[in-house]
């Protein structure tokens, strides 16, 4: 059977069809909401996005759900996890790394409504570990362990691109986000004796050329959190049978021309999301578990970057469902059917023209990857189908959407005020209230001159015009 995706495009108008408001009408049509009960624990998973990110998704859009769980009943929390290193100098490796950068992109309880937690703990290690047979590559998974405590769980997604994932929707959001550290590793194929990245990376010792010759040498041992790359004077070391895969030094290693990364560890990790995010499934119940795609600000990489590109679609629209292959399959699609972006990462890789793979193209670190491994892997492992039907659901009521703290018209709610407080200074200028000249030329200054000389006169000529006569 196919599975539904509920669907709204990126518009806006009206109050009522402002993405806010999108977002709780697609929540509401594709029975998410009908999942809550009275006193449920509601974890909502973000991505805080990391220190320096500008695509993030802004809480507004964590609060406006907050706000409706709390509506309904439940008792919303909003949630991110510690990750791996990832670079040599990562933003929310720990928790308190983490809280720093969630505040600093907004993510507090005052502007969320409710807790913003780490849900993994301090360091990553507080999970729950569920069996998953029907694994494509992996058969256990480690739950970050404040998500798998909840009633319900609701994936709120920034869709955009992803450098290992080359998309980062819905799957990757709990099969990478909802991970604990432990869990981390293990998707990352820490240890894997063949898809792992000290197994699948290509080392080059001999283009070490000394201390002398590489003045930052010292980042080459301080990448890696245990201890395992030694620079001498004239040669480098790496204890690769104890590399666990923390991702700390690849970046670092590639950029002096060390290592190779092996694009087959990145393929393995695909197919690994899926099924890390059929296990955070597990883990709550997925019957209990509810996806919400915003397709915009489309970045070529994830929000786990420390910067964001210019988005390479425009705004695609807001997608809900209970499948998240369906969800992810329906955005990739719609990325497809879109143009791309002048001046972005799709135009540059000639990846901009309708039908293209733009993911593939504008986010991949390797041609071969492919934007729907991780898809067709969920797909495989019964997660969910990538056939799909797309609902499209209408605005709500303005009603709904208009200011819920005080509904009353404005002559209801300012009119003693402003009898009290005048705003308007009536008493001044003949009740015109304030100092403005009578009339202008307004069409004067909406003319686009030429860049040539006779067009920098007319602008000098009229900016001659305006200025105030000189006193002597």
């Amino acid at each position: 059977m196919k599975s539904q995706v509920y669907f709204m495009d990126a518009h806006s108008e009206s109050p009522e069809t402002a993405l806010p408001a999108k977002m709780l009408n697609v929540f509401g049509a594709s029975g998410l909401e009908d999942m809550i009960k009275p006193n449920d624990v509601v974890a909502i998973k973000v991505h805080c996005g990391e220190w320096n990110n500008t695509a993030y998704l802004r809480p507004l859009y964590a609060r406006t759900l907050a706000d409706r769980i709390k509506e309904l009943g439940g008792r919303p929390f909003v949630c991110d996890t510690t990750t791996l290193p990832y670079s040599a100098y990562g933003s929310r490796t720990s928790e308190l790394d983490l809280l720093i950068t969630a505040e600093r992109n907004g993510y507090t309880s005052a502007a969320l409504g409710c807790p913003f937690i780490c849900a993994d703990g301090y360091i990553g290690t507080g999970d729950h570990r569920v069996d998953i047979p029907e694994g494509y590559i992996l058969k256990e998974a480690y739950i970050a362990q404040a998500i798998a405590a909840a009633d319900v769980l609701i994936a709120l997604t920034h869709f955009k691109g992803h450098g290992v994932g080359v998309i980062g929707g819905a799957i990757k959001n709990l099969g990478i986000g909802a991970q604990s550290k432990r869990g981390k590793f293990n998707v990352h194929m820490g240890g894997h004796p063949k898809y792992g990245f000290p197994a699948a990376a290509t080392f080059y010792p001999e283009r070490f050329k000394g201390k002398a010759e590489t003045p930052d040498w010292q980042i080459l041992e301080d990448c890696c959190p245990f201890n395992l790359w030694h620079v001498y004077d004239d040669h480098i070391e790496w204890e690769r049978e104890k590399c666990v895969g923390c991702s700390g030094c690849p970046g670092v290693m590639a950029g002096h021309g060390l290592i190779d990364i092996g694009a087959v560890n990145f393929d393995a990790v695909d197919a690994a999301i899926a099924d890390a995010c059929l296990g955070t499934m597990k883990a709550v119940g997925p019957e209990k578990v509810g996806f919400i795609n915003m397709a915009i600000d489309v970045s070529p990489k994830c929000d786990c970057v420390n910067y964001a590109g210019v988005p390479i679609v425009p705004h695609l629209g807001v997608f809900a469902s209970k499948d998240p292959v369906a969800i992810d399959m329906a955005c990739v699609d719609a990325a497809r059917n879109s143009p791309g972006i002048p001046g972005s990462m799709a135009e540059e890789m000639d990846a901009h023209h309708v039908g293209d793979a733009k993911f593939e193209g504008s986010a991949a670190m390797f041609h071969s990857q492919s934007e729907v491994a991780t898809i067709n892997t969920g797909h495989a492992i019964g997660m969910g189908s990538r056939d799909y039907d797309l609902v499209e659901v209408p605005p709500g009521d303005v009603e709904r959407f208009r200011f819920p703290y005080d509904k009353r018209p404005s002559r209801l709610r300012f009119q003693e005020r402003f009898e009290k407080f005048m705003p308007f200074p009536s008493d001044r200028h003949d009740g015109r209230g304030f100092l403005r000249e009578d009339e202008v030329d307004l069409e004067a200054i909406k003319v686009h001159y030429e860049h040539s000389t006779n067009g920098h006169q007319e602008v000098d000529n009229l900016s001659e015009e305006l200025a105030p006569a000189d006193d002597d």
